[in-house]
């Protein structure tokens, strides 16, 4: 682990990248809030700009292109836009390739207790100002970046209890949130790791790349860690960014990962 604010830049780095990515294929795999997009007030307004799309769509056409997201998979597929690339919804649990070809489901045996603790949430929170309960599929996320801060600790504790009374389930942190999520072993990192062996991947000819800026991506961060790249984005909106990272590299905010993609997409392009 190190100091995101000592982390070399990525686009500063690209010489360095380009030579441990020398003849070697690419997986570029992007977290969406924050990474893609700026974090906003409420999830909804968090639209994709068209140059992004562009610069996405431009990169798929020359390797392998995932977004890794908590969104629901559906709300993910629909906000990116592109059906030629991957998608790994509510953080892996729920994973699709090109098209509508759903490639992995797990944890959908949690979808009845969700249910529950998502009513039991909405009757707990309902009387504090601000707050967003937003079911996925395979989560309940809980929203406080509207709450005062002095409700903030009233929101959690409600959290708290929910969880207690429904077994099963685990609490996750974001960027003003709090997630319930089914208690199994999964993550992001484990989704992108499964991603790749389902590709025929996990080889060393591949150079898995991994650009996110969530606490959620740091598991993402660790299993790359002497296996790939991974790249946080130092500034993805929110107050939650991790202080410590296992990335190997940083860029400053959403405009910087513009530019570090169109620089792969411009490596790509001259081994052709």
């Amino acid at each position: 682990m190190q100091d995101v604010v000592s982390l070399p830049s990525a686009v500063e780095s690209i010489e360095e990248i380009r030579i441990r990515a020398r003849d070697r294929q690419l997986l570029v795999s992007l977290d969406y809030d924050g990474t893609l997009t700026p974090i906003v007030e409420r999830p909804e307004k968090a639209v994709l700009s068209g140059e992004m799309r562009r610069i996405l769509s431009g990169l798929a056409d020359l390797c392998r292109v995932a977004v890794i997201s908590g969104r629901d998979l559906s709300e993910v597929k629909r906000l990116v836009g592109l059906d030629k690339i991957y998608y790994a919804g509510s953080h892996g649990f729920d994973i699709s390739g090109p098209g509508d070809r759903n490639v992995l489901q797990t944890g959908t045996e949690f979808l009845p207790i969700l249910d529950r603790a998502q009513e039991a949430l909405h009757e707990m929170t309902g009387s504090v100002p601000g707050v967003l309960i937003e079911r996925k599929r395979f989560s309940v996320t809980v929203h406080y970046r509207l709450v005062e801060e002095g409700c903030v600790p009233t929101v959690e504790e409600a959290v708290n209890r929910v969880l207690e009374n429904h077994q099963g389930l685990r609490k996750g942190r974001g960027k003003k949130i709090f997630e319930l999520q089914p208690d199994v072993d999964w993550h992001k990192g484990k989704a992108l790791m499964w991603l790749l062996d389902s590709l025929d991947m996990n080889r060393g000819e591949v150079l898995p790349i991994f650009i996110g800026d969530d606490v959620t991506d740091e598991d993402v961060f660790e299993v790359l860690q002497g296996r790939g790249i991974g790249i946080v984005v130092r500034d993805g909106g929110g107050m939650e960014t991790p202080l410590q990272s296992a990335a190997r590299y940083a860029l400053e905010n959403q405009e910087q990962v513009g530019l570090f993609l169109q620089m792969l997409i411009a490596m790509l392009r001259e081994r052709d």
